[in-house]
């Protein structure tokens, strides 16, 4: 049976503040790493489906990363499905 990849990816909103990544920006430049003007940090989930990411095993993983994954008060969330050699192509990546 075909196994696929669903990726969800976490950010904290954007109007929220993201003290982990200010750490992060600040620290460059002592590091040797200029140019970088802003640094915000997320979650990424990676999910291994068993059999065809359709229409409905994407609803089911939405509804899991709205109710368990994000905080959506304050991340936004993207669902989308990563192509390998052995998964199928996906229909309607959110």
């Amino acid at each position: 049976m075909p196994v696929a990849r669903v990726v969800v990816d976490v950010m904290l909103k954007p109007e929220i503040l993201d003290p982990q990544g200010q750490a992060v920006q600040r620290a460059l430049p002592r590091l040797g790493f200029q140019g970088i003007s802003d640094v915000r940090q997320g979650k990424r989930f990676e999910l291994e489906v068993d059999g065809p990411v359709d229409e409905a095993a994407l609803a089911r993983i939405h509804e899991m990363a709205e109710t368990f994954l994000a905080n959506t008060v304050i991340e936004d969330f993207v669902v989308k499905v990563e192509e390998s050699e052995d998964s199928e192509p996906a229909v309607g990546a959110k």
